[in-house]
């Protein structure tokens, strides 16, 4: 140890001094105390499926006040979900895509491009039922199979390359059915298996029931009419909650399922994680395509007639389920069931206003609102993960 003149001390020793003499309490970090909106604010990014029940239940409340116990009618509540029917299907697709951080403009074109393929084919060409229906189905794989590649082999957006198919595939809707309407009576009489979907589940118990009593040879057996309240549930309905629970499942149960959510929320870190992002991607545009064939199969049987004017809306309407329904467009967040919650409150608000004597220009005004406000929603949620 070293001294300077005067005596004093220079070296470790003064630093041992002033180490002695420091502060020897700790830094304490309190948690902010959280309000009851940033309570709610983590609630429902934890939920996100909770938004749309919540709209949905305000929406019930809302015409039940205003158009009464005509809302709440067996057959008033089956219409609504023959009417979501199609827009569920779609949705379904388009969630898929949606996790992706991705977007589909083309899905409304690839449904009616099938149904069109697998009508045409079997009512003008002659082909039977059992080709011309799977071939119809490859037709939307194949459309979501060509989606998949352009996105991920050339590194488009996915905005741009599903406007460039819609374009695409609306095209050759018209080139391949000449603009032509192929009426419900040819269908009925060709290829009635096309039309399935549209038939009522309750005539098809019924009918099942029968023969079974009729096979037995016992007439002791009750008469039972399967009317469900004077219900209409139609099996294309009863499809679209199959599919939704199988889109569920494999979301929430496989490895694929969390690749899409991990692909959706971070590309790059799912990379990192060992995760093979463009076969992801290719596969998930791949299923999108077959669920829309699907979805032109449900929408023959809903319309009856195969026609290349169907289904003009069905993109926007898509969309909207999704949004409404809490999945986020950027991505990694969302639900198959948001996605039918919402397509049930866009059915829910249009058979409402109708209902009520509102005009058809109000109803769109009301659908408009309800996008912005899930958008808003959506963005004030995600600050939580900000």
């Amino acid at each position: 140890m070293s001294t300077s003149e005067g005596g004093n001390q220079t070296g470790p020793a003064v630093f041992e001094t002033v180490l002695t003499a420091s502060d020897q309490s700790l830094a304490a970090f309190d948690e902010e105390r959280k309000t009851v909106l940033t309570r709610i604010q983590h609630f429902l990014h934890s939920y996100p499926t909770m938004v749309p029940f919540f709209v949905l239940l305000l929406g019930v409340a809302i015409f039940a006040f205003l158009v009464g116990g005509k809302f709440f009618a067996p057959f008033n509540l089956s219409l609504i979900l023959q009417q979501v029917t199609i827009i569920g299907v779609l949705g379904i697709a388009q969630t898929l895509i949606i996790l992706t951080a991705g977007i589909d403009l083309s899905v409304g074109a690839i449904m009616v491009l099938s149904s069109i393929v697998m009508g045409r084919l079997a009512v003008e060409s002659g082909v039977p039922v059992y080709f011309s229906f799977p071939l119809g189905l490859a037709t939307g794989l194949l459309c979501g199979w060509l989606n998949g590649v352009l996105v991920t082999k050339l590194r488009l957006p996915p905005f741009i390359v599903t406007l460039g198919t819609w374009s695409i595939f609306g095209a050759l809707i018209i080139f391949y059915s000449k603009s032509q309407t192929i009426r419900q009576q040819e269908v009925e009489a060709v290829a009635s298996f096309l039309q399935w979907t549209g038939y009522a589940l309750n005539d098809g118990l019924r009918d099942s029931y029968a023969w079974l009593r009729q096979a037995i040879g016992s007439d002791s057996w009750p008469d039972w009419t399967f009317r469900f309240g004077g219900a209409r549930i139609t099996y294309g309905s009863v499809l679209m909650l199959l599919m939704a629970i199988a889109a569920w499942y494999m979301l929430n149960r496989t490895a694929f399922g969390r690749h899409v959510y991990a692909t959706g929320d971070d590309p790059d870190a799912a990379r990192l994680a060992g995760i093979n992002t463009s076969r992801t991607l290719l596969a998930v545009y791949t299923i999108a395509g077959l669920i829309c064939a699907v979805a032109g199969w449900v929408l023959i049987g809903r319309i009856g007639a195969i026609s290349p004017n169907s289904g003009a809306n069905a993109n926007l309407d898509s969309i909207t389920a999704v949004v409404i329904g809490g999945t986020s467009l950027f991505g990694g967040r969302g639900s198959i069931v948001g996605t039918l919650i919402g397509a049930l409150i866009v059915g829910a608000f249009r058979n409402g206003l109708v209902l009520y004597g509102l005009d058809a220009l109000w109803q769109e005004f009301a659908v408009g609102v309800l996008i912005i406000v899930a958008v808003t929603l959506d963005q004030w949620i995600r600050r939580v993960a900000a």
